[in-house]
């Protein structure tokens, strides 16, 4: 068995990943189903429904397949060149995670699972099936069980060598491979994560309520962002790397190594001005092949408006008006969020009389009443 998992990490390495380990079905607990169902009970998955609707075969990896006698988890390694809180600073520009300034990630990862899997199958004669963060695999204390590292206060995987910067897959197999050890937890009594989370979206360590999640905000919410977060969202157009970046255990992580998770110049801080006159066919070309093309031209947009309200910069307006006749509702309420929050109160007042009357959508009405917060 030692020969095979000197093959997996062989192989491993070969496909691009920069960390291999070993557990089993049996290595979650019950307690690891019960801290979900809490989550779900509590309500804090937001609107993903798919977390709900899978959480039964969440909660063990049986479940999803029964035969499964062992999990080869991977990691690969995507830390940033440069500082990832930087574009902070930038509010005329847009902040997009990490993770998304590259290659789809799933693509990538994919391809190397296929090529471990593969070298593994033909090796043992075993069966072997793969994930990318597709399925209802709880592929975190899976990693942090196998010691690819521990979930910190944040609830992401944190990795001695590699910080915050890993993107994991999984290998379900026949085979009987020998369990590596799991990780401790290395937190301690840091708590930066914690405090630097601009909307509070820690109940408690290692508790996240993703209803307050910037990430879940800008990625996964398909409706209208609550007012009380938009402030705090800042120029994050797509997801938030605060809580990750901050990280001390990121001192030892090296720049990604894999060419396809490196950062496309394009994604960096791209200008809010040429997201904002993105449609979805512009949006489809200059998203294709990233994580962004997923989540969609008018989420996107929505989010670029909610960061342009928040520059202060009145030369976003010729960018913004447009908007507020956008076939989109999501788009045009936060056009006029936007608008309301650039514009001289007689200019935005104008536009408010040209477009409220027979704007259909509650939402966008709601936003021209309301007040200036």
């Amino acid at each position: 068995m030692s020969d095979l998992k000197d093959l997996i990490r062989a192989e491993a390495r070969a496909a691009g990943f920069d960390a291999a380990r070993v557990t089993t079905p049996a290595a979650l607990d019950a307690r690891t189903g019960h801290r979900l169902a809490e989550f779900l009970r509590a309500g804090r998955h937001g609107d993903m429904e798919w977390m709900a609707s899978t959480s039964e075969r969440r909660r063990h990896p049986k479940e999803m397949w029964p035969a499964a006698r062992s999990i080869v988890m991977l990691g690969m390694n995507y830390a940033p060149a440069g500082d990832p809180l930087a574009v902070l600073g930038k509010p005329d520009r847009g902040a997009i995670s990490c993770y998304a300034q590259g290659r789809d990630y799933h693509d990538v990862v994919h391809a190397g699972l296929k090529r471990v899997a593969g070298s593994l199958a033909r090796a043992s004669g075993a069966d072997v099936k793969i994930f990318v963060d597709t399925a209802p695999l709880m592929e975190k204390p899976l990693a942090a069980a196998a010691g690819l590292g521990w979930q910190g206060k944040h609830t992401n995987l944190v990795s001695r060598r590699f910080g915050s910067w890993l993107f994991l897959g999984a290998i379900l197999t026949t085979a009987q491979l020998q369990p590596d050890s799991p990780e401790a937890d290395h937190c301690g009594s840091c708590r930066r994560c914690l405090d630097i989370c601009p909307t509070q979206a820690f109940p408690a360590p290692y508790q996240l309520d993703a209803r307050r999640c910037i990430a879940y905000l800008t990625i996964e919410h398909k409706g209208h962002i609550p007012a009380e977060f938009r402030k705090p969202i800042g120029n994050r157009v797509f997801g938030c790397d605060d809580c990750l970046a901050v990280c001390p255990w990121n001192k030892f992580a090296e720049t990604a190594r894999h060419a396809k998770l490196q950062a496309l110049p394009a994604n960096r801080a791209p200008p809010l001005a040429e997201l904002l006159g993105l449609d979805d066919a512009g949006f489809r070309r200059r998203f294709a092949g990233t994580p962004i093309k997923r989540t969609g031209r008018d989420r996107v947009v929505r989010n670029a408006l909610i960061a342009a309200g928040n520059s202060g910069d009145a030369g976003l307006l010729p960018a913004v008006e447009p908007l507020l006749g956008d076939a989109s509702a999501l788009v045009r309420a936060m056009a006029v969020w936007a608008l309301k929050r650039l514009a001289a109160p007689d200019h935005a007042g104008r536009l408010q009389a040209q477009h409220l009357p027979g704007e259909p959508d509650v939402h966008v009405r709601a936003e021209w009443d309301c007040p200036v917060a």
